[in-house]
């Protein structure tokens, strides 16, 4: 008889990755501040007194093998993460691998094209049949999504740079608690949203504005991008990927998708003995507990549920549609053209303060304003539409998520959550079965 005794693995090289990443996190700290309070050396240079502007040549063959370079190392991330998550199972692995793609896609290529941001470039091909969409940002929008398919979201867990930005300082990670995290979880339904309606009305591409990492990329962040990033690394000390969690967009693709997977991450590579090992490896809370101590509910009370559930998602569903609806104006106010509309419209209210340079703009345009109002016009009716859409959605979202909170799963196993687990491969390094005849690490 084997005798299994307490075992709790060591990170591989633990010690030594914190000090390097609090190295790294000072750095892009320290760097990000003085370039943000950095004083401009030289005057702007004065183009008023006949001077000609010469011809932007654009370097297009090198630009598309930047392109054709980005897809290449995208396909070959995707396919050593996911060999490393799934074949090798090394969790120290997956993080180097992960510092890889932070050098490449972040720091090099400076965030872009990503596949976060790709989202706004395929809503805005399918509504405006004038835009070229690239190439480049078809394939980071879809390769992900395909391997996801197939073998869960090895994207997030060591190719997507901004999550291997996150794990860096991942110092002391806590558990939110499934309450804080269904509520929480509904922020990156919401910011999908807007950016589908903002991208499909041609208003603006809010992920790539209000992306905080990028600035970090390029090093030009902004004040508020600056204070906004650093908040999210310092935050992530204790909660392990806060964007990635809590914000990201394409997360919730990721999530819808990999709960179909075909083959996905699993704690152990045979039979689970219930060491309970496990239980709190994952920063995540993406690991579903065994639910198997209560009675099954009778069957009058499960009828109960199903019959309420199947009341309040079309009741939220419309709800949510008709605020939506009553919103439209409030969500327009974001495009520029009826912010200049109202602006004309409203004359009064600028009395006495200097015209702003978008009204300047336009009156030197020769535009008339009655074909802005007619744009302006059209516009609301889309985000009337808009509006409707985007509420109905977050109406499902909302329903659905407080009907699985009060679906009870039995479970007998400890098993990833297939929406919610990164498949970063820490779990495994807490489970004392190996493949072959299920035999325990011995301690």
């Amino acid at each position: 008889m084997i005798r299994i005794k307490t075992y709790k693995p060591l990170r591989p090289g633990g010690k030594k990755r914190k000090r390097l990443a609090l190295v790294f996190l000072l750095f892009l700290l320290t760097t990000q501040f003085l370039n943000v309070y950095g004083v401009q050396r030289f005057p702007k240079p004065e183009f008023e007194s006949g001077y000609f502007q010469p011809e932007t040549l654009q370097p297009a063959g090198r630009a598309e093998m930047l392109a054709i370079m980005d897809v290449f190392f995208l396909v070959l991330s995707l396919a050593i993460v996911t060999w490393l998550v799934l074949k090798k199972r090394s969790r120290t692995g997956v993080f180097w691998m992960s510092l890889a793609s932070l050098a490449y896609f972040g720091f090099y290529r400076q965030g872009c094209v990503c596949s976060i941001g790709a989202i706004q470039n395929m809503t805005l091909a399918l509504f405006d049949k004038s835009y070229v969409l690239p190439l480049s940002a078809i394939a980071f929008f879809i390769l992900p999504l395909i391997v996801t398919l197939f073998f869960g979201r090895t994207f997030c867990a060591g190719v997507c740079p901004f999550g291997a930005m996150q794990d860096l300082v991942s110092f002391n990670p806590q558990k939110a608690g499934p309450k804080l995290n269904t509520v929480l979880g509904l922020i990156p339904y919401i910011y999908l949203g807007l950016a589908v309606l903002y991208a499909a009305t041609g208003t603006d591409f809010i992920i790539c504005r209000y992306d905080p990492f990028v600035g970090i990329f390029r090093f030009n962040a902004s004040f508020g991008m600056f204070i906004f990033a650093g908040a999210l690394l310092i935050s992530g000390i204790f909660i392990a990927r806060p964007y990635c969690r809590f914000l990201c967009p394409y997360g919730v693709l990721l999530n819808w998708v990999s709960r179909f997977s075909w083959k996905h991450l699993t704690i152990t590579p045979a039979q689970c003995i219930q060491c309970r090992l496990c239980e709190d490896s994952c920063p995540y809370d993406a690991i579903d507990m065994p639910v198997t101590g209560k009675n099954p509910e009778i069957r009058t009370a499960t009828l109960r549920k199903m019959i309420l559930i199947c009341l309040l998602i079309p009741f939220f569903t419309v709800l949510g549609g008709w605020t939506g609806s009553q919103l439209h104006e409030t969500l327009a106010g974001v495009n520029g053209k009826v912010r200049l509309s109202r602006a004309l419209l409203q004359p009064a209210q600028t009395t006495g303060q200097p015209e702003s340079i978008e009204i300047t703009a336009f009156k030197s345009s020769g535009k008339p304003v009655s074909q802005l109002y007619a744009e302006t016009s059209l516009l609301l009716k889309k985000f009337y539409t808009g509006g409707w859409v985007l509420g109905c959605f977050l109406g499902l979202v909302f329903g659905i998520t407080l009907a699985y909170r009060m679906v009870t799963t039995y479970k007998t196993d400890y098993t990833p959550n297939k929406g919610a687990c990164f498949s970063c491969a820490r779990c495994v390094d807490f489970c004392p079965v190996t493949l072959n005849n299920n035999t325990p690490k011995l301690t």
